[in-house]
C-alpha cells in the first residue's frame, strides 16, 4: 500500500506535466500551420494576376504555304464569274496564294461592311459574300492576303480635303486624276488601319499595304501644295527625312495595331528603293520599312526599269533584270538584324507603251525566266501581277 500510494502521487504530478507539454506542442504546431497558411495567402495575394492574352480566332484555318506563290485578284474578279477560273488556275498549278483587293486604288472597300461599320459608306458590292469567299479558299487550301491601298485614296481625299493636298483652292490630282491623302496625319493612319482590322476579323491571314508613300515626284511640289505636316513639322532634317519618318512610322504603327490578330504584315515597295539610301520624294526607305514588316514585296517588273543595272532594254531581258535586282536586295536585307521574307512582285503583262523595240509580249517563257532568276538567287516566294487578272496559261511556277 505504501508503494501504491507513492505511485499515485507520482502520477498526480506527471500527468499534468505531460498533458501541458503535449498541449503546448500541439498549440505550437497549430500556430505554425496557421502562420504558414497566412503567409501563403499573403504571397498569393501579392502575386500579380497573369493577364489573359487576347487570341483572335476567325473560325477559318489556313496553313502558311511552303513558299508563297500567288496572283493578284481585284474585287471585281473575286466577286464575279472570273473567280472560279482563277481558283482553278491556283488549284491546278504550284500557285497557292491570292492577294485580293479589300480597299482598292480609288479608296473603296470591295465588299459591303456591316451598316454599323464606319466604312459602310465606302463599301461596294463587288464581293457579295466575303465569308463564303474565304470558306472557298480554306477548302482549296489557298492562302488569303488582303490588299489595302493606303495613301492613294481619291474617295477619302474628296470626303476630307483637309486630310489631303490642296493646289490653291482645289484638291490636288495627279496626271491620271487620282488624289492622295496625307501620310503625315495620324487620322489617315487610323482610318487605314481600321480597314486592315476589318480584313483581319474577316479571316485574312495577311494584310498587304500598297501605296505606302507620298505621290510620285512630291519633292518637286512639296513647297507648292498646301497640307498639314502634323507632328512632323518640327522634325529635324529636311523634307526628305520628314517624309521617310512619316511613312516608316505608319508601317510600325500598323504592325503594332494588327499584332493581337495574329496576321502577317507585308508592304509593297518600289523596286528601285533597294538601290538607293531612300527615295527622296515618296518617303520610302527600303531598310527602315523592312524593319517593321514580316514580308517586303518589291515591285520589280522588268518593264518598269530604266538602265539601272546597265541593261539597255530591261523588258527584253527579264532573267537578267530580276537576277541583278535580287543581288542588290540581298545585300540590303543582310544588313538587318531580323530581315523580313522577300516576296517580290513579278510581271505577267505586256508593256506595249514602251514602244517598238523596247518591249516584248510576255508569256510562259518570260514569266518563268523571272521566277528562275529569283530561285537562282535564293528567293523562293513571289507574286504575279496582271491588272486585269488574265494570267498566262501553262506556266511552270516552280521551274
Amino acid at each position: 500500500m505504501k508503494w501504491f500510494g507513492l505511485f499515485l502521487m507520482v502520477l498526480v504530478f506527471l500527468i499534468p506535466a505531460i498533458y501541458f507539454k503535449d498541449s503546448a506542442h500541439s498549440k505550437s504546431n497549430d500556430e505554425v500551420s496557421l502562420n504558414s497558411k497566412r503567409e501563403l495567402s499573403i504571397k498569393e495575394k501579392s502575386l500579380p494576376e497573369q493577364p489573359v492574352r487576347f487570341a483572335f480566332n476567325s473560325g477559318y484555318h489556313f496553313d502558311y504555304p511552303d513558299a508563297v506563290r500567288g496572283i493578284y485578284v481585284t474585287g471585281n474578279s473575286a466577286g464575279a464569274s472570273k473567280f472560279p477560273g482563277l481558283i482553278k488556275l491556283v488549284d491546278s498549278t504550284d500557285l497557292n496564294t491570292m492577294v485580293i483587293d479589300i480597299k482598292d486604288d480609288r479608296g473603296n472597300m470591295t465588299y459591303k461592311p456591316d451598316p454599323s461599320s464606319p466604312y459602310s459608306k465606302i463599301g461596294k458590292n463587288y464581293i457579295k459574300d466575303p465569308k463564303a469567299l474565304l470558306k472557298t479558299l480554306e477548302e482549296k487550301k489557298i492562302y488569303p492576303i488582303a490588299r489595302v491601298v493606303v495613301f492613294k485614296d481619291t474617295v477619302l481625299a474628296n470626303a476630307k480635303p483637309e486630310w489631303s493636298f490642296m493646289d490653291g483652292k482645289d484638291l490636288w490630282k495627279n496626271g491620271r486624276g487620282e488624289s492622295f491623302v496625307n501620310p503625315f496625319l495620324k487620322e489617315v493612319w487610323e482610318y487605314n488601319v481600321g480597314v486592315a482590322l476589318e480584313a483581319a476579323k474577316l479571316g485574312f491571314q495577311e494584310i498587304q499595304f500598297d501605296y505606302v508613300r507620298f505621290p510620285e515626284g512630291f519633292e518637286k511640289r512639296d513647297k507648292e501644295l498646301k497640307y498639314s505636316e502634323g507632328n512632323y513639322k518640327d522634325l529635324e532634317g529636311d523634307g526628305v527625312q520628314q517624309r521617310v519618318s512619316a511613312v516608316t512610322d505608319f508601317v510600325s504603327y500598323a504592325k503594332e495595331k494588327l499584332k493581337p490578330y495574329g496576321v502577317k504584315v507585308s508592304v509593297d515597295i518600289f523596286g528601285y528603293t533597294a538601290t538607293l539610301p531612300e527615295a527622296p520624294g515618296i518617303g520610302q526607305n527600303f531598310s527602315k520599312i523592312s524593319n517593321h514588316v514580316d514580308v517586303i514585296s518589291s515591285m520589280i517588273y522588268p518593264s518598269h526599269w530604266t538602265s539601272y543595272f546597265g541593261i539597255k532594254n530591261p523588258d527584253l531581258e527579264p532573267y537578267k533584270l530580276v537576277a541583278e535586282y535580287s543581288k542588290v536586295e540581298k545585300k540590303k536585307l543582310e544588313q538587318l538584324k531580323n530581315p523580313p521574307t522577300s516576296r517580290p512582285w513579278i510581271q505577267d503583262f505586256t508593256a506595249s507603251w514602251l514602244g517598238s523595240g523596247n518591249y516584248q509580249v510576255y508569256g510562259k517563257s518570260q514569266v518563268e525566266a523571272q521566277i528562275k532568276a529569283l530561285k537562282d538567287n535564293g528567293i523562293h516566294e513571289y507574286l504575279v501581277w496582271n491588272a486585269s487578272n488574265r494570267y498566262t496559261p501553262g506556266v511552270d511556277y516552280t521551274p
